[in-house]
């Protein structure tokens, strides 16, 4: 299980993070350790990714992924990270040995950046920020 952040500048530009260890880009976020909730997981993230102690807002979308690629199924979810301020988004510090560094990339960037899978995910959580509802989605295609 994963939780990931969906953090949005005042123009909707979502913000992605370059890990060190891959070539696609991520949300921030990250696998759920064990004994800790999803909501847990994804403040510990924030923290460690990006040195902000943000307070997740609701429930996002929730993505079943079925296993493939020597890889077992996993549920992904998105929690609402809200929206930086310039002031906010000046205290960000990127770990040097997880990081690469931080970009906000409008949905079109994002699409290019992100793989196949997350930017449908990512596409789906704005979707139901803006509608106010929670999604379901298998494989980051929305089922409800």
């Amino acid at each position: 299980m994963a939780a990931g952040l969906l953090i949005t500048d005042a123009d909707e530009r979502i913000l992605l993070v370059e890990p060190v260890y891959k070539a696609e880009w991520e949300i921030p976020g990250g696998c759920v350790e064990a004994d800790e909730s999803p909501l847990q997981a994804v403040i510990r993230e924030c923290r460690e990714e990006l040195g902000l102690g943000l307070s997740p807002g609701r429930l996002l979308v929730v993505d079943w992924v079925p296993a493939q690629d020597g890889r077992t199924e996993g549920v992904m979810v998105i929690y609402d990270g809200g929206t930086l301020d310039p002031t906010a988004t000046k205290r960000i510090v990127v770990p040097p040995g997880e990081l690469k560094g931080w970009a906000w990339s409008d949905p079109l960037q994002a699409g290019q950046r992100l793989r196949p899978l997350l930017a449908r995910r990512i596409a789906e959580a704005l979707h139901a920020r803006a509608d106010g509802c929670c999604h379901y989605l298998e494989d980051g295609v929305r089922v409800t």
